[in-house]
């Protein structure tokens, strides 16, 4: 019998996690998966889920582990890293006519025409992937997707990104935010590493100290949204707290996810400043996040005092608290984040993990019962596939271009 976190258990959720993501090929890309599996057809097909699940099948592909595992095959996992990639490439998601990406679209044509950095910023991680990976026409997306995020979002000035443009790249938002950034350095990251240019490591870490900035000065709770002149706008979506992507307050699975990722930028350039920036967010994160509301679990927000806000359990947050315990454990060495882990893995074998039909649970209600207020079904498999993966390897490079260096997984399996 294996235990939850431990070599066997992971090998089994990476396989069921690529099992269960085959459901979601669309013409167009790659479609919300429902609780069963199935694609919700009541939604389009929308840029940053065919990113992620293009991202995830080539990791599935490097990893070389799935057949074995009881998941998908070599062939499958390379068929459904080229089908996100030529949808990327020349599909429905695909701007011809002025570049870049729209942010979804409907039997082949868009329906949210903005220009987003969150969505972009995966096509440059799902194309990295990609090209780690061997897949056809991923050199030339990377290509691509790497200019845009240079020419219209990447602002010199600031070390920072820019959010949201028209579809002609004329109007510039004045919202910014965080989680593009945040998902801008785990690209720039990967891009990085998979072509040697550390142009983007740079750029990560630019991103990563002024987070680690306005965290410091915030009691290590990250303001998330700003105005154009990058001035913290604390109230905003004060009257909206549970929005998916823009919520109040502190976003608890955040600190954890910069936690991790701060010290992949350090550990990119053999240098250790955010490394204290590191344990604050996490523990900050952990005190405010974990087990504070009468029940087991994670809380989704607080506001600035820590006091929760949106109670509901994201699979996301404990995914990247799992994460960033493992990141930490190798950064630091120290047991106390080994025994996190274990916890989490605990928990998330008990009431995230969907034994009998698949993937996680995307969302629990405060008494940690499946609900679906904020995040529905089982959008995509991202999260969870890579909390299941980073144990198998180290924090740098990224996962893709870790798993090409080495060869795969293949030898892992069972332990």
């Amino acid at each position: 019998m294996t235990v939850p976190g431990d070599p066997a258990f992971l090998a089994a959720q990476r396989a069921d996690l690529l099992r269960f993501m085959t459901g979601a090929v669309r013409p167009d890309g790659f479609g919300w998966l429902g609780e069963d599996g199935g694609v919700d057809a009541a939604r389009p097909v929308e840029l940053w889920i065919t990113c992620r699940m293009t991202h995830v099948a080539a990791l599935g592909l490097l990893a070389g582990e799935a057949p074995a595992a009881g998941g998908p095959s070599a062939n499958a996992l390379r068929d459904l890293a080229a089908h996100g990639v030529a949808s990327l490439a020349s599909g429905a998601l695909h701007d011809d006519a002025h570049g870049g990406w729209f942010a979804a679209a409907v039997d082949g044509v868009p329906t949210a025409t903005a220009k987003q950095a969150y969505g972009h910023a995966f096509v440059v991680l799902a194309a990295s992937s990609a090209v780690a990976a061997g897949v056809d026409g991923a050199e030339e997306l990377l290509v691509e997707a790497l200019q845009v995020s240079h020419d219209r979002f990447w602002d010199e000035a600031e070390g920072l990104s820019v959010e949201e443009w028209d579809p002609s790249w004329t109007a510039l938002d004045a919202y910014r935010g965080v989680n593009a950034n945040m998902h801008t350095v785990e690209a720039y990251l990967a891009a990085g590493d998979v072509t040697g240019d550390r142009t983007w490591h740079e750029r990560a870490a630019r991103i990563a100290d002024r987070v680690a900035g306005w965290a410091r000065a915030n009691g290590w709770r990250i303001p998330e949204h700003f105005d154009a002149a990058w001035e913290p706008m604390l109230e905003h979506h004060r009257d909206e707290p549970a929005h998916p992507f823009r919520p109040y307050g502190a976003t608890v699975g955040h600190g954890l996810e910069w936690a991790r990722l701060m010290l992949a930028v350090d550990a990119s350039l053999e240098r250790t400043s955010l490394r204290d920036a590191a344990v604050a967010l996490y523990d900050r994160a952990v005190a405010d996040g974990w087990d504070t509301d009468g029940a087991v679990g994670f809380v989704y927000t607080t506001d600035w005092t820590g006091t929760p806000v949106v109670r509901e359990r994201m699979h996301w947050v404990l995914a990247e608290a799992v994460n960033a315990a493992e990141a930490l454990r190798q950064a630091t060495g120290e047991v106390r984040y080994a025994a996190d882990a274990a916890a989490w893995w605990a928990y998330a074998a008990e009431y995230l993990i969907d034994h009998h039909r698949g993937s996680w649970h995307h969302e629990l209600d405060p008494h940690n019962r499946p609900a679906g207020t904020v995040w529905p079904g089982k959008p995509d498999v991202y999260h969870a596939y890579q909390a299941a993966l980073l144990p198998e390897l180290s924090l740098v490079p990224s996962f893709a271009a870790a798993l090409r260096d080495r060869g795969g997984l293949a030898d892992n399996l069972g332990g």
